[in-house]
């Protein structure tokens, strides 16, 4: 028990982006349903997704009840984007390049370039949400 109240923020983080996820999938594929553009559609699933990231990030899992809320924000989007167009893209290069030649199907060279990336992007996510975007005040 004792790990879990070492790693409860972590854990809490996790909750957070897979309910995320599973928002941002769920809402994108009601949108497409309702007839829109799946392009148009991802802007609006990620871009809502994005907001509720923020507010449950700052409310729940770094349980961050003060501070300026449009500088986070602020933080937050800059954070979230150089994890996501900036860290994702390079280690999904280096990685298709370091797969090929297991001469893997290049779907399953992407998925796990993939995966690896995210990983990379959830621990630049959570270190700078935990020590910037969202940091404990001192006492």
């Amino acid at each position: 028990m004792d790990l879990v109240k070492k790693h409860a923020e972590k854990i809490r983080f996790a909750i957070v982006g897979g309910a995320n996820t599973a928002l941002d999938f769920t809402l994108l594929f009601i949108f497409v349903s309702l007839g829109i553009n799946a392009i148009v559609g991802n802007y609006l699933s990620t871009g809502i997704s994005f907001i509720f990231s923020f507010f449950v990030n700052k409310s729940f899992t770094f349980k961050n009840k003060g501070g300026k809320v449009a500088r986070q924000f602020i933080l937050f989007i800059a954070v979230t984007i150089i994890g996501l167009w900036v860290i994702q893209p390079i280690i999904i290069l280096a990685m298709t390049s370091l797969l090929q030649p297991l001469q893997w199907n290049e779907s399953v060279v992407l998925f796990v370039a993939k995966i690896i990336a995210t990983v990379a992007s959830l621990i630049w996510n959570y270190f700078f949400y935990s020590r910037l975007v969202f940091k404990k005040a001192a006492h």
